[in-house]
């Protein structure tokens, strides 16, 4: 098609790695942790079995071992194919596939960020594979949704997060200020935070850094109250209860300047009572803080009418690089498919999976923590999905830097992002 080669030309030519915090992990230069080739429709030194290659960015021990673990489990599983990953640091993980589009070098499945996915789909670097042996049904909309283009699937979600209301406990309790809920509402948040606020403690936290990791944790808001990407004007209750909130001191001013890791730190250390964040921060919490008598909750929703409040997808997919021979890609992920190999690669993994089913499992829906953020998931969405994602986030975090610096009113800032996003082409 003539539009993917433009935009495969204007992307592979400029594209910036965009690192998508709550999505991913961070990366540092290392070596491969495999050995493999990164051409990979060729049989394997094995006998006739053909050799599927995985490119990841996993760092962590955990996350080296759900892969291994995962690859393993694949092997045995079959006598036609042999899985292998290699490592590529996340820095580097962008530029390094724009590299292989035209070298041809590319691996069979690479697992990225969910939100890039459909950057590299108009690149024409993933394949249709819609008639692979899978239930799409099956899976989480909002994830799902980020591994499609047109109708079409070009792989299937591997993990996803998404963010939600975490609360002191004690200082709401010190403070005389109720557990925020599921049915807790704009109006009564915005008290519940003033009220802490006047106690003495900063009542709500988030990143607002101008970022798209500010934008992965401020754009629900425009949603919950009823706009979208594209349709800033619709959604601009919330630039007013943001500034609403800023200027009588109970949601941080600092959150302009601070990362998820930034608005954690301060939550643990008790200088904000509530802040919005996922739930890659547990393992921190339970390892600086583990006395720290706290809970989560969704997100709060606009009014009593209204349903469950918006948040914003993370995590990665994996897709299936376009070749003449993808035979060993599908199947990979048609064994990936299957629900007790997701539950336990998202065991070891520290995330949610993305097929219902699998979400189901005892292990998330008997914590008291963990089955909140499955609540959240049920109303979660992609960002975007829009290949040129990092044009519309710049644009949004923008406006939202202007509100919560008291730079622009609500309504001026509404108009002029919204004109910004038109603006993008």
């Amino acid at each position: 098609m003539r539009f993917k080669k433009a935009v495969s030309m204007a992307l592979a030519g400029a594209m910036a790695a965009s690192l998508m915090a709550g999505c991913g992990s961070s990366g540092e230069t290392t070596t491969s942790d495999s050995s493999a080739s990164n051409s990979t429709t060729e049989t394997a030194s094995n006998g006739e079995k053909q050799e599927v290659v995985i490119w990841d960015y996993f760092e962590t021990d955990a996350q080296k071992e759900m892969m291994q673990t995962l690859i393993d489990g694949f092997n045995s599983s079959q006598d036609q194919y042999v899985a292998s990953h290699t490592y590529v640091p996340f820095a580097d993980y962008e530029k390094q596939l724009t590299l292989g589009i035209a070298s041809g070098e590319l691996p069979d499945v690479v697992i990225l960020d969910g939100c890039d996915m459909s950057s590299f789909i108009a690149m024409d670097l993933f394949g249709d594979i819609s008639d692979a042996n899978i239930d799409w049904s099956e899976y989480l909309e909002g994830p799902m949704n980020s591994t499609m283009m047109d109708g079409k699937h070009y792989g299937l979600p591997f993990a996803t997060n998404c963010t939600a209301l975490f609360y002191n406990k004690d200082i709401l309790d010190d403070a005389g200020v109720p557990y925020p809920d599921e049915n807790t509402t704009w109006e009564e948040f915005h008290e519940m935070a003033k009220k802490l606020t006047d106690y003495g403690v900063t009542g709500f936290g988030n990143a607002a850094i101008g970022t798209d990791e500010g934008t992965f944790q401020c754009l629900q808001w425009l949603y919950t109250a009823g706009g979208s990407y594209t349709d800033i004007e619709g959604g601009k209750d919330a630039y007013q209860l943001m500034q609403d909130m800023i200027s009588d001191g109970s949601w941080s001013k600092e959150c302009v300047n601070w990362a998820q890791t930034d608005v954690c730190n301060n939550w643990k250390a008790g200088n904000i009572a509530m802040m919005q964040n996922g739930p890659w921060q547990i393992p921190g919490i339970e390892a600086d803080a583990p006395d720290m008598n706290y809970g989560v909750t969704v997100l709060p929703k606009k009014d009593a009418s209204s349903g469950q409040a918006t948040s914003i997808l993370g995590g990665e997919n994996m897709g299936a690089v376009k070749k003449d021979n993808m035979d060993g890609a599908k199947a990979f992920l048609e064994y990936y498919n299957q629900t007790d190999v997701m539950v336990n690669a998202m065991k070891q993994y520290g995330s949610f999976p993305p097929k219902t089913e699998a979400a189901k499992d005892s292990y998330w829906t008997d914590d008291p923590i963990q089955k909140e953020f499955i609540t959240q998931l049920e109303t979660s969405i992609p960002r975007g999905p829009s290949p040129i994602w990092p044009s519309y986030s710049n644009a949004i975090q923008t406006g939202f830097q202007e509100v919560l610096t008291l730079a622009k009113s609500p309504d001026q800032a509404a108009k002029d992002t919204q004109a910004a996003v038109d603006a993008v082409k």
